[in-house]
């Protein structure tokens, strides 16, 4: 079982940035994966980016090179580092981990909005 607390979104102009941040309750080493997603209002969740516990990423080609996904061992935190973004980066993001033939565990979202 794994505790999952996101925060850091909110309302924000269109190029600037958001770091959202996944508080999990064990240690991220012991995870086999962690990804952020969103879901737009009338749109499927969709993967925004993910990270392994041996340390690989993958990005949707949409946020490629605006966004950053990375993991703090001491804090057992997982980070979304947003840049450059814009108004179709406007949804809310889940954190998700993933304990591979045990299951998954969502957090419980949070807002974030890019104004035009």
């Amino acid at each position: 079982q794994v505790q999952l607390v996101e925060s850091g979104g909110g309302l924000v102009q269109a190029g600037g940035s958001l770091r959202l941040s996944c508080a999990a309750s064990r240690s991220i080493f012991s995870i086999n994966a962690m990804g952020w997603y969103r879901q737009a209002p009338g749109k499927q969740r969709e993967l925004v980016a993910r990270l392994t516990s041996g340390g690989s990423t993958n990005y949707a080609d949409s946020v490629k090179g605006r966004f950053t996904i990375s993991g703090d061992s001491a804090t057992n935190t997982v980070y979304l580092q947003m840049n450059s973004l814009k108004p179709e980066d406007t949804a809310i993001y889940y954190c998700k981990a993933a304990l591979y033939g045990v299951g998954e565990h969502w957090g419980q979202g949070t807002q974030v909005t890019v104004s035009s």
